[in-house]
């Protein structure tokens, strides 16, 4: 579970409902059937319209990610590539197909890039094919986003849309004056829907969802550049040097020692200077 997303969504909830028990106020006042219907039947409706059938019932699958999905860290994606070019080193390609159903579980992208260098497919090919696998997940995963963004962007204007109708409905029934007050305040509960919903739940799970592809897409990227060192045959302290650029300064002392941990590692490394 990601506890980020969870702690997030219960602090944001948790401070604004309980502001209102603070102001000696009820939380059943801020129940009101009809203003979330317009605001969040409405809001769902109108974002269907800017999507396809298909992305929209593939969006459970997508919100899910945001509470459930964890990104491997890309200080490990680094260390699991420099241990295959260690392997490669010491077996050749084929030791790799060995690791594939191991790493499946870590990471499906690192599993076909190793199966594909396995295979004895050409290095163009593998760039190839793992770059356009790059592009297609971040479309896949921008649709999420972009539709719960587009859901934040509606769903204040359903509220006012809601306060307004509420209005209306209020000046249509003036007879009464003792009713306009509740009446008042039960208009302005679709506003507070729109507004709330909008920066406490879409516009935040959006960003999430965005955030976690550009993690995801990096930790590809990671892989990618280690694939391409150890198809050309380099050592794993240059496949370590080439993945330095992705990590944090604190990470990348931690890449180079898992680099030069193993012995035969030096020793290639100090042939190769002499």
């Amino acid at each position: 579970m990601n506890l980020a997303t969870v702690l997030g969504l219960v602090v944001a909830l948790a401070c604004i409902l309980g502001s209102v028990i603070v102001e000696g106020g009820h939380l059943a006042a801020l129940v009101n059937l009809p203003a979330a219907m317009i605001v969040f039947g409405g809001t769902f409706g109108a974002a269907i319209v800017t999507s396809r059938l298909g992305d929209v019932l593939n969006l459970p699958r997508v919100v899910r990610q945001a509470f459930f999905s964890s990104q491997p860290d890309p200080l490990e994606v680094s260390r699991k590539m420099v241990e295959m070019a260690r392997l490669a080193r010491r077996e050749g390609f084929l030791g790799l197909e060995k690791e594939v159903k191991e790493l499946e579980q870590f990471s499906p992208f690192m599993a076909k890039a190793l199966q594909m260098m396995a295979d004895g497919t050409s290095p163009d090919v593998v760039t190839e094919v793992l770059r356009t696998e790059v592009a297609q997940l971040a479309r896949r995963h921008h649709q999420g986003g972009d539709f719960l963004m587009t859901m934040g962007g509606l769903a204040p204007t359903l509220g006012v849309t809601g306060t307004v109708m509420g209005l209306v409905h209020m000046m249509g029934n003036i007879d009464d004056p003792s009713s306009m007050g509740p009446a008042i305040a039960s208009a302005f509960l679709a506003t507070l829907y729109g507004v709330a919903s909008a920066n406490v739940i879409f516009i935040p799970l959006a960003t999430k969802l965005k955030s976690m592809s550009k993690e995801e897409q990096q930790s590809c990227e990671i892989i990618l550049e280690g694939v391409r060192g150890i198809q050309r045959g380099d050592s794993p302290i240059l496949v370590a040097e080439a993945l330095k650029a992705f990590l944090r300064p604190d990470s990348r002392g931690k890449l180079e020692a898992t680099a030069t941990a193993a012995p035969e590692a030096q020793a290639v490394e100090q042939s190769r200077a002499a």
